[in-house]
């Protein structure tokens, strides 16, 4: 049986502000109080700060002095900056993963089907989690915990949230694209890794 995942209250935190960011509620150039944050949450202010000065160092939000904290004024040129990084550990990832998912996809495969289901919706908030889901299983079979560490680290979910959201950026089958990526793992295709950073590459909000 699989335990549950138990978040920290600075991960929930920051999970309710990320929210707030992508669906709108705080627009880009608007102040978020930390004060409001804590009271609205019932908790004290110092996990709320705590999890803005993740954020920040996302470069999601940024902090001035007498100003506050506001959301960045994110462009398609800032989201994309993170894009060949990611390819990079992805393409990483799935050198060292590729004979564990070629004998085995079960850790990719539901992300695939319920991709299918998002994409016939139109559903963005599917589309986005699945998405995420597929690639953090992909680098997550590479069982390197540094990779990992480091992966999560660049809010792949934030800002892969953001490119569709903010900037419209839409693939022409988010299914059909994993389930290709799949089928190359399944085949043992030496090109893996290029085929895996080619993907993440075009996947990349355009300035």
């Amino acid at each position: 049986m699989t335990a549950p995942v138990v978040h920290s209250l600075r991960e929930q935190i920051r999970e309710h502000i990320v929210e707030g960011i992508v669906s709108g509620r705080w627009q880009p150039g608007e102040r978020i109080v930390e004060r409001r944050i804590a009271t609205e949450l019932e908790v004290s202010q110092t996990p709320v700060r705590e999890a803005l000065r993740e954020l920040e160092s996302l470069r999601l939000i940024e902090s001035a002095p007498n100003k506050g904290v506001r959301v960045r004024n994110l462009t398609a040129a800032d989201l994309e900056e993170s894009y060949p990084v990611r390819a990079g550990l992805e393409a990483i990832a799935a050198e060292l993963a590729a004979d564990r998912l070629a004998e085995d996809c079960s850790a990719l495969e539901p992300h695939v089907l319920a991709l299918y289901e998002a994409d016939r919706k139109a559903d963005g908030t599917a589309q986005v989690r699945h998405t995420v889901g597929f690639h953090r299983a992909l680098v997550r079979a590479a069982q390197n915990s540094v990779l990992l560490h480091t992966w999560e680290g660049l809010g792949i979910e934030v800002f892969t949230a953001l490119s569709i959201r903010w900037l419209g950026t839409v693939q022409q089958s988010y299914a059909e694209e994993h389930e290709e990526l799949v089928a190359a793992f399944k085949r043992r295709d030496p090109r893996i890794a290029e085929i895996v950073k080619a993907h993440v590459l075009g996947c990349a909000p355009r300035a």
